[in-house]
């Protein structure tokens, strides 16, 4: 799995994936701040997916703020006990993770893409 931007991500999925994430960001991005700072992770990841997943906490109802997407927290350690980040590809995934202060990192689940995708939460 390529832990990077997919360039194959398109308009139909990044256009909801956006609106719903400018509505949830700051949400998002506090709860990147409390998995970093009380030393859960260093790599805070969210899932995105359409229906209710057994990854990480539900964090964001889709359907109580009328949204496509539901929302879960989670972290890298987590996903690697989950088995959707490999073991062995875990220094891959680390490499490759951008810095938290800046951009969310998401894992989108849905049945014709699942991939890991960086969006930078939007300036102050």
């Amino acid at each position: 799995m390529d832990y990077t931007n997919d360039p194959e991500l398109n308009g139909k999925y990044l256009g909801t994936i956006t609106k719903d994430f400018a509505t949830v960001s700051d949400t998002l991005k506090e709860a990147s701040y409390q998995i970093r700072k009380r030393e859960i992770s260093k790599y805070p990841i969210f899932i995105f997916a359409r229906q209710e997943v057994p990854l990480g906490g539900l964090l964001v109802n889709a359907d109580e703020l009328n949204l496509e997407w539901h929302v879960f927290a989670s972290y890298a350690e987590m996903l690697v006990q989950q088995h959707v980040i490999g073991i062995d590809k875990i220094e891959d995934f680390q490499q490759t993770y951008k810095d938290a202060d800046e951009y969310c990192c998401l894992f989108v689940l849905d049945e014709e893409f699942t991939n890991f995708v960086y969006i930078p939460y939007p300036e102050d």
